[in-house]
């Protein structure tokens, strides 16, 4: 009867036909828009030549098992994802795509904002490097050192930077990589999740990221969702409940598009953030660019 009552009321999250489900329309009306807040900045001092690279890391997992065993339907959040990737762009920066083993990049399309022709054009471009980005783990095993024209490295949002990141070994190596050699981390929404890989199972006093402070999607409304028919289910695990365990301080109660910088690491909180994060990003990794010449 409950479920009836929530396919009525248009609050039933909706199966996707492929064992999984995708937010209720209700929720997608709540939630998504069909064009985002991307302001077309220009940066005058932009890079020239393409030589300096952030490389993005996506989730290559498309299903998260909830609590009560239904499977959220997600991947990395396209606004998140690409309107940050389009102030980097503006700013000459070259951006370079991986997943943990080179499979496809899953991307949350049912969020896809339909007529923001300038999202839709960066989806476009580098839909390529989506279906076959370079493997995480062949980079490592290569040998970062050797990737000296990398500057920062960006973690976009979704609930699929949840799966498979926080606790992937070659990711681990990557932040830490990051850390060592004083580059610019980047990780909006739930994005900051796959942080935890730097420490994932050791003492939280070593935690790299301890006594930073972050903006991130909050556990708060992740737990509220299910309401409404964002998600299917309660989530298996809440990650800001996690980085508070690490040490860290979370500067925001709400997902109102807050951003924030602390050192050499830059967050946001939500979709309604990723604007004026690109923006953050792009001018810090040229202001590094500019010390560094």
């Amino acid at each position: 009867m409950a479920n009836g009552i929530k396919a009525l009321l248009r609050l039933a999250p909706k199966d996707d036909g492929q064992g999984g489900f995708t937010p209720s329309p209700v929720a997608l009306k709540l939630a998504t828009k069909s064009k985002t807040d991307y302001d077309h900045t220009d940066y005058p001092d932009a890079l020239q030549g393409g030589k300096a690279k952030v490389l993005m890391v996506c989730t290559e997992e498309r299903y998260m098992t909830m609590e009560n065993g239904l499977k959220f339907s997600t991947g990395n959040h396209p606004v998140e994802m690409l309107v940050p990737l389009l102030h980097l762009e503006k700013a000459g920066f070259q951006i370079e795509v991986c997943t943990p083993t080179g499979a496809p990049v899953k991307i949350e399309m049912w969020a896809m904002p339909e007529k923001d022709d300038a999202v839709k054009g960066a989806l476009q471009r580098y839909q390529s490097q989506f279906d076959k980005p370079l493997s995480l783990k062949d980079i490592v095993a290569t040998g970062l050192n050797d990737r000296a024209d990398i500057v920062g490295v960006f973690i976009p949002g979704g609930h699929g930077a949840m799966l498979g990141l926080p606790d992937n070994d070659d990711l681990q190596t990557l932040i830490r990589w990051v850390n060592a050699n004083d580059k610019t981390m980047l990780a909006i929404c739930h994005g900051p999740a796959a942080l935890l890989a730097e420490n994932r199972g050791s003492d939280p006093k070593d935690f790299a990221y301890r006594g930073y402070k972050m903006a991130v999607f909050p556990d708060s409304l992740d737990k509220l969702t299910p309401k409404f028919g964002y998600l299917p289910g309660p989530m298996p695990w809440y990650f800001g409940d996690r980085l508070r365990e690490q040490g860290v301080e979370i500067i925001n109660k709400k997902a109102n598009g807050t951003c924030c910088t602390d050192r050499k690491l830059i967050t946001g909180d939500s979709p309604d953030a990723a604007n004026e994060f690109g923006k953050l990003a792009a001018r810090a990794l040229l202001a590094e660019v500019s010390g560094a010449g």
